[in-house]
């Protein structure tokens, strides 16, 4: 009986509080995650002692894959969500930071100093099956280098715009961790929620792919397509003592490594070896073509210069059971006139955006066919008809999204405070902006738009 009255009060507690208080709810869909309208409320709650592990994890590998114990709570339009049990780690590239203090440091419940880093939360990393709005597992990346809140948001959601259903997804939140023992929560500031690219991506897609049961793969730097030797191909693995970063990362699958690799080794010698109608028939039939140049075009408009074209970088790809092929865009921080590894992002020619040898793109762009229907696809983004990639609907949408979160930057890591309409201070065009009239990227980009 007493186990019934403890139930009954806790029931009318949660009835009686504003918002709406679910522990679960197995009626959400992924996109009530990926909002790009709306600014929920994430906060990750764990131990000092669980805490402390990520700060050990870091000081003894930084590019580790250790999760901790945390609690998970999401507030959306006054409903609490909570995921309890979930794994949190570091991660990033780039970004990748030690979230408090300086290293051999344990957190400091007095004076503790943060700083903005990037996180991964899974799910179901210690209970089987557990997941929020049928998503497994999510990014939380900060915005460094983009004063402007924007970039990374601003090219998923034209992806999303131009039909490119491969681009993962992507939307604003505001970050607080709680260390259970402290007083009051940490406010982390404005994040970026992301989709994370594995199995649950693939299960999303689960209509416009073929299957889901093939094989994942990401591709880091050197990843041309030119050379098939598998020792480039593996599976990534960053304990607490080694690091292993295959150029060629197997995702998923990965007690089928062998056959993957073969896979793989196969589509390059085809990629490279196969010449005028016997290519064309070949890549007609291997990959989406008009996805894949629809896809090339939005990354060229946005000025992604750390890509395959021109940095052999910075993408991932997925091969169906039936060996079909498809290229998934991925990391576009540093776009929209924060330029690098090229003279000018803005201005530079779309038709020879990148390394000329590199045959993915440049091989598909000799086919007349494929040419004429890439320069239609530039034309459509910069279109004014379009709510696409044209100035006037550009800066709409970014003033939009600056309204929603211009009042929740100020946080408590001290950093990335205000909106600034300035690129990445490392790179080479830092005069471009995104909301004035000079020198605006989407006005200098549309201009040089081959004919």
């Amino acid at each position: 009986m007493r186990h019934y009255s403890i139930l009954f009060f806790i029931l009318i507690f949660f009835s009686a509080c504003d918002p709406t208080y679910l522990l679960e709810d197995e009626t959400l869909e992924p996109e009530y995650l990926f909002d790009i309208n709306a600014l929920p409320e994430i906060t990750i709650e764990t131990s000092t002692a669980e805490w402390n592990k990520l700060l050990s994890y870091f000081d003894q590998n930084p590019n580790n894959e250790e999760y901790i114990l945390s609690n998970f709570i999401f507030t959306k339009n006054g409903t609490i969500h909570q995921t309890d049990s979930a794994g949190l780690r570091i991660r990033g590239n780039t970004s990748r930071r030690r979230p408090e203090g300086s290293k051999n440091e344990t957190h400091n419940s007095e004076k503790p100093d943060w700083h903005h880093a990037s996180f991964t939360v899974k799910f179901n990393e210690y209970v089987k099956g557990k997941d929020l709005a049928k998503v497994e597992k999510l990014n939380l990346k900060w915005f460094k280098d983009d004063a402007m809140y924007v970039r990374e948001i601003y090219c998923y959601d034209l992806f999303e715009r131009f039909g490119v259903w491969t681009a993962p997804q992507a939307s604003y939140c505001r970050l607080s961790i709680k260390i259970n023992e402290d007083a009051a929560p940490a406010y982390f500031g404005v994040y970026m929620i992301g989709e994370s690219v594995d199995n649950d991506y693939l299960k999303q897609r689960k209509g416009k792919l073929i299957d889901t049961n093939g094989f994942l793969w990401k591709a880091s730097w050197g990843a041309d397509f030119l050379s098939a030797d598998k020792s480039k191909m593996g599976v990534e693995s960053n304990t607490l003592t080694s690091s292993y970063e295959p150029i060629y990362d197997l995702k998923n699958n990965t007690e089928q490594l062998e056959k993957a690799k073969t896979q793989l080794s196969n589509f390059i010698v085809n990629l490279n070896s196969k010449t005028g109608a016997d290519f064309k028939t070949w890549i007609d039939s291997t990959m989406d073509v008009d996805l894949f140049i629809r896809t090339y075009a939005v990354n060229v408009m946005c000025g992604m210069w750390d890509d395959y074209w021109n940095n052999k970088n910075n993408f991932y790809f997925y091969f169906d059971t039936k060996g079909k092929f498809y290229f998934i865009p991925y990391d576009y921080d540093n776009t929209l006139g924060t330029s690098f590894l090229m003279e000018n992002s803005g201005t530079q020619n779309l038709l020879k955006w990148g390394k000329s040898n590199y045959p993915l793109v440049t091989k598909i762009l000799k086919i007349p066919e494929y040419e004429t229907l890439y320069k239609s696809y530039l034309k459509q983004l910069a279109n004014s008809n379009n709510d696409l990639f044209h100035v006037n609907k550009s800066v709409t949408r970014i003033r939009n999204w600056h309204n929603m979160i211009r009042d929740y930057i100020p946080n408590d890591t001290g950093e990335d405070m205000s909106l600034i309409d300035q690129p990445a201070s490392w790179g080479n065009c830092g005069f471009y902006k995104l909301l004035e009239t000079n020198n605006n990227f989407f006005s200098i980009r549309a201009q040089n738009i081959p004919e």
